[in-house]
């Protein structure tokens, strides 16, 4: 039998010690590697090319679902006038964070950060240098466990949850099983939001390509990695009765694209949307 591979990290003092296991192949480390990083590992690696065997295209959609985070950040700030983010599923620390584009648009933007990777915990350091005058904080913890976000010390510390906060939920709802109730755990999120509050989400989908993206999903699930491709009404569940921002859940490159519409918007199989809490 093979061994794991245990890597210890080593944290700020008053964070628990992690242990990562690099045996085991993991998202965000998949979506670092299609998105050129460094910070991944052969197991990451591995099932990351077997996906790409498959569908030859993933690098290029996981950076369409990284603009679509950009793009999505800077239209709260500019028309809903949000200022401050709570991004769940943040992932290893590359271009583009939620961090970055909002301080680029508001250098007083404040940006809590939610992973359960103990990899994305030793770059928090990375994650936490913001403006000047912002803020950013991170929060090891797991979207199953909504009440464990709340409650943290570094939420309270960085947000005001008195105005409206900008939720992302970019790429991680997927990792959620049905028999998870990833719905009930987005709206515990969602009712505890204030008014005015915005919702993004981007999900992965077998809408656009079904045989493949089932193919993929098997490929992941041997790898004890599991995914969970949804449709479009699915994914709008997750907005409850917020009001849907224009252009509703659409796919991904359609969503409020920068420039001219997209020739081919189903190119990136995953369903895309925002919503408002209402006033």
């Amino acid at each position: 039998m093979v061994q794991p591979d245990w890597t210890w990290v080593d944290e700020d003092p008053g964070w628990r010690p992690a242990v990562i296991d690099t045996s085991v192949a993991h998202s965000a480390r998949m979506y670092d590697y299609w998105l050129g990083g460094k910070t991944n590992f052969a197991a990451d690696r591995a099932l990351g090319d077997e996906v790409e065997r498959i569908i030859p295209t993933i690098r290029f959609m996981a950076g369409e679902n990284r603009r679509f985070l950009g793009r999505a950040v800077r239209r709260l700030m500019r028309e809903e006038g949000i200022d401050q983010f709570l991004d769940i599923g943040t992932g290893i620390p590359t271009e583009g964070n939620t961090h970055e584009v909002a301080q680029l648009e508001n250098p007083d933007a404040r940006v809590v950060y939610v992973d359960n990777d103990p990899i994305v915990l030793a770059h928090a350091r990375a994650l936490m240098v913001g403006s000047p005058t912002g803020r950013t904080a991170y929060v090891h913890a797991d979207l199953r466990e909504p009440e464990a976000i709340l409650r943290h010390p570094a939420l309270a510390e960085t947000l005001d949850l008195s105005r409206p906060v900008g939720l992302m939920l970019v790429s991680v709802l997927m990792l959620l099983q049905d028999a998870e109730d990833p719905w009930a755990r987005v709206a515990e999120l969602r009712d505890a939001l204030p008014a005015g509050s915005c919702l993004v989400v981007s999900h992965v989908t077998g809408d656009f390509d079904e045989k493949a993206v089932s193919t993929v999903a098997e490929a992941e699930n041997e790898g004890r990695l599991p995914l969970a491709p949804r449709g479009r009404e699915a994914v709008a569940r997750f907005f409850g009765d917020w009001e849907l921002l224009e252009p509703g859940v659409v796919p991904v490159m359609a969503w409020s694209p920068d420039g001219h519409a997209p020739e081919d918007p189903e190119a990136a199989y995953y369903w895309a949307g925002a919503a408002r809490k209402p006033r």
